[in-house]
């Protein structure tokens, strides 16, 4: 098997692993904050097999597909069903308190060259932000969350860009609402999102 494909298949193993069917597990946490340590290695921006991206891109992805299984918006949904869920002491919770850490990780790439880095990198803040202790960032995120609404063609980017403006009381008259979707969908509804080589 080449590298390629060996990368590849790497990366959509720790997906499903510590994320099958977009749940947390004890073995999230642990790994989200590896992979929030080496968004800064220099062979992040080596690019991934199979798309033109940089490897850093694709994993702030998986980034933002995890901590949004963890959101205030999806642990809500689930509390109705499962009261206690949040409960101190619980996976979750722990899992939540991670997010001023992990935001420290994504911030450095908000701005970005690379567009794919630089909008994985806002998604993923905009997620972590919903934590009181970085309620500080969301004027500077606001303005990364509108540009998505303006130039992303990503439906689930620019549903969690308006979902996030809308929750911290922006204004969005004339910006057209993305479609929503079912409540058990989201950035990886397919289990691997774009970790999948395409053959």
């Amino acid at each position: 098997m080449s590298d390629a494909k060996v990368q590849v298949a790497a990366l959509a193993e720790v997906g499903e692993l510590v994320g099958h069917q977009n749940s947390i597990y004890e073995a999230t946490a642990p790994v989200v904050v590896y992979v929030a340590g080496i968004l800064d290695h220099p062979a992040a921006m080596s690019l991934r097999a199979y798309r033109d991206v940089p490897v850093r891109a694709t994993l702030l992805s998986w980034l933002f597909s995890t901590v949004y299984d963890a959101s205030d918006e999806i642990v809500g949904r689930i509390e109705q069903y499962s009261p206690g869920f949040l409960a101190r002491d619980t996976t979750m919770s722990a899992f939540r308190e991670l997010r001023p850490v992990l935001y420290r990780a994504v911030e450095p790439f908000l701005g970005d060259d690379h567009e794919d880095v630089r909008e994985a990198a806002v998604l993923a803040a905009l997620v972590l932000a919903e934590h009181p202790a970085l309620a500080g960032h969301r004027d500077r995120l606001a303005v990364h969350a509108r540009r998505i609404l303006d130039t992303s063609g990503d439906e689930i980017g620019r549903r969690v860009a308006w979902k996030v403006l809308e929750a911290w009381g922006h204004d969005l008259a004339g910006v057209e609402p993305p479609q929503e979707e079912s409540w058990d969908r989201g950035p990886r509804s397919d289990g691997c999102g774009d970790l999948v080589p395409p053959f």
